[in-house]
């Protein structure tokens, strides 16, 4: 079986020359503002989007009237109708 040590040791030599870097030029630079830009956009739409539902859901509450869920599949003349006659 061949020396791991050896393996290892030249792995960790290629690691360390990439770690080594001058910390004065490391910038996020043009890509970084666009990938946070496109992010922020991403933000922005979904809240929107979800406004947008939430605006439209109906919060009533259940139980709150026994003849509505009776009448729920009918239209509404004929819901009107049935109260009138029963």
């Amino acid at each position: 079986m061949p020396d791991m040590s050896a393996s290892a040791h030249l792995a960790m030599s290629h690691l360390v020359t990439l770690a080594e870097f001058d910390e004065a030029k490391v910038t996020p630079g043009v890509l970084g503002f666009i990938v946070f830009a496109a992010m922020a956009l991403a933000v922005w739409g979904l809240m929107k989007s979800m406004n947008r539902h939430m605006n439209r859901v109906d919060f009533a509450e259940p139980g709150s009237g026994a003849a509505e869920s009776e009448n729920a599949g009918r239209p509404a003349a004929d819901a009107a109708g049935k109260k009138k006659q029963g």
